[in-house]
């Protein structure tokens, strides 16, 4: 879509050398600010020019940078002992988006845009992801990635505010995991997101529920639980209104589908923890 609202695209080398202003808006992948007429912005400030690294793999983690492209996330080659790897393809298969999307759409847009079915947001909760975050005229600092959607559409962010940079742990990389996600159409929208994951060496359970509600939601279990258990821990973490309610799905069905894979994921790392 041509934004005919726009009158100047800068270029600009650092970050720090941007004063902002109303109608002010980062560019990365553009595939949302393209997408509909964006009528309160008339300046886009190109990130590509800050030329960061895509992804950087290291003792500690992975550092992906918010610029990182989808498609360069899915053709990561991880160290094979990082075995909880595969959630990234799983993740990136997971968005509602073309070959084009995927070689345009960054990481950082995907958490940026805070929507129930945001896979990236999936990806960086259930991997512990940690943000960095650029604010204006002060020092970065960082957030878990469990508190920075707030709901549909929402998030943290201040104005001017930037996602530099989402860091999975080593620690997350290494658990062993469990993946489902229903949606109406094989390549569509999310409509309901679960990943299980659990240490290798112990009997934890950490469940991450996204696309079914209007924030994620993530339940930690030293043990894993029993099915009732469970049932009970979603049932008091997750109020009614929690539960998104659109056209891929009404809260009542997300809710259903919710407890469904929940329990195939307790069931399922249950049966791989005993065998350890």
């Amino acid at each position: 879509m041509d934004l005919n609202t726009i009158k100047e695209v800068k270029h600009p080398a650092l970050a720090d050398a941007v004063i902002w202003r109303d109608g002010y808006a980062w560019l990365a992948g553009g595939t949302w600010l393209f997408s509909e007429p964006q009528l309160a912005v008339d300046t886009l400030i190109d990130l590509e020019t800050f030329h960061w690294p895509a992804l950087h793999a290291s003792e500690d983690g992975l550092d992906i940078a918010a610029t990182c492209r989808i498609v360069e996330l899915d053709q990561f080659a991880a160290p094979p002992q990082w075995t909880a790897a595969p959630l990234l393809r799983e993740c990136c298969c997971s968005l509602l988006a073309s070959f084009k999307i995927w070689n345009a759409a960054t990481v950082g847009g995907n958490i940026c845009m805070s929507l129930p079915a945001g896979a990236m947001i999936s990806l960086a909760v259930a991997l512990e992801g940690v943000y960095t975050l650029w604010p204006r005229e002060a020092e970065p600092r960082q957030v878990l990635a469990t508190d920075f959607v707030t709901g549909n559409h929402a998030n943290i962010l201040q104005p001017g505010e930037l996602l530099r940079n989402i860091h999975i742990p080593t620690a997350a990389l290494t658990r062993r995991f469990a993946f489902r996600r229903s949606s109406l159409t094989h390549l569509g929208r999310s409509t309901v997101l679960v990943i299980g994951t659990q240490n290798m060496r112990d009997s934890d359970l950490q469940l991450t529920i996204t696309a079914a509600t209007a924030r994620p939601v993530q339940l930690r279990f030293d043990r894993v639980p029993t099915a009732n258990e469970l049932r009970h821990r979603i049932e008091t973490m997750i109020p009614d209104r929690l539960y998104f309610d659109d056209v891929h799905g009404t809260p009542d069905y997300r809710r259903h589908l919710t407890y469904y894979y929940a329990e195939q994921i307790r069931a399922e790392l249950a049966e791989k923890g005993a065998g350890m």
